[in-house]
């Protein structure tokens, strides 16, 4: 547990109910009766631990008896999987807002002091950012893979908010990427990334030590921005139908056998070259529904991803020879 943040009264307050009750198994009721309570406010206490960062909750499964489905995606694509448990019931909304609510409590054990974490926009970026819990860490930065401008607006209101966000529970510092999500003309964007000021940013992105990205798909329940949001027009998803593309990912879009370069759109596209994005250690994709299939295995198909938070029902799907 951390002790950070007690001049606080109510950190003060969250921290004592959480040492009676994770450290002393002490029930909520014989906690309430001690600090002169109710059973509702001690929950209250409780959950302000958990999502201040008071309380770190952990789950180690026995060693040697992992997940059959992590196991088997580590043993065939090489990747670190966290399945999240959900019934087949659920709707895809559902399924999505567990499995973000997941990434966001596992995105504190990969990101630490002195590093740098690179973000995608989007509507798996965005339900992430609501979740994470606050990791207090110094030196940090946070920034912006893609840009998210196109013919309707800048993007920049809804990119700083999820930037925000991730700043506000990381105490990191943010760096927005204020460029379009796709150029009219490439010539434009490769005049614009010779300037000194893109120069920094693509600069800061390459140096990342972590990334976090969902999948954009066309095919999902839950929309991929990109899709929906005014960035392409009918020529372009006339080029894209003519590609092949099954997704993207940060606005570079790729076929299922993990091809991309001569994907006539990423000549404009602002999000970063995957031989770019390959060199980050530690590379996280999120993604859940089944309806993301085929862009899940052309993603791992493009090597990139190196863990993996996706729903069960989608991971049954992968492994389904």
């Amino acid at each position: 547990m951390s002790a950070t943040g007690l001049s606080d009264p109510r950190a003060a307050s969250a921290l004592r109910a959480a040492q009676m009750y994770y450290l002393q198994d002490m029930t909520m009721d014989a906690i309430a009766r001690e600090l002169s309570t109710s059973r509702s406010s001690v929950s209250r206490l409780l959950s302000h631990a958990r999502e201040t960062g008071l309380v770190e909750i952990q789950i180690h499964q026995p060693q040697g008896q992992e997940l059959q489905l992590e196991e088997t995606i580590r043993a065939r694509f090489g990747i670190a999987a966290h399945v999240v448990p959900t019934p087949k019931n659920l709707s895809d909304v559902e399924r999505f807002e567990r499995v973000a609510m997941s990434a966001a409590r596992l995105l504190p054990l990969y990101f630490d002091s002195n590093m740098t974490l690179g973000i995608g926009w989007g509507s798996t970026l965005d339900a992430i950012s609501r979740h994470l819990p606050r990791k207090e860490t110094h030196n940090t930065t946070v920034v912006q893979l893609n840009g998210a401008g196109n013919t309707f607006t800048t993007g920049i209101d809804y990119a700083s908010e999820i930037l925000q966000r991730f700043g506000q529970a990381f105490g990191s510092g943010i760096q927005q990427f204020p460029v379009p999500a796709f150029f009219d003309d490439p010539l434009t964007k490769e005049a614009m990334w010779r300037e000194r000021s893109m120069r920094r940013v693509l600069d800061l992105q390459a140096r990342a030590d972590v990334v976090v990205f969902g999948l954009g798909s066309p095919f999902a329940e839950v929309p991929s921005r990109v899709y929906i949001g005014g960035y392409l027009s009918r020529d372009d998803y006339r080029s894209l139908r003519e590609d092949n593309v099954v997704g993207d990912i940060a606005t570079v879009f790729y076929r299922q056998d993990g091809t991309w370069q001569d994907i006539e759109l990423n000549a404009r596209a602002t999000g970063p070259a995957f031989g770019v994005l390959g060199r980050v250690a530690r590379r996280i994709c999120v993604v859940s529904g089944v309806q993301k299939l085929a862009s899940l295995r052309g993603a791992i198909a493009t090597g990139l991803v190196t863990d993996l938070v996706l729903d069960e029902h989608l991971a049954e799907h992968l492994v389904d020879r």
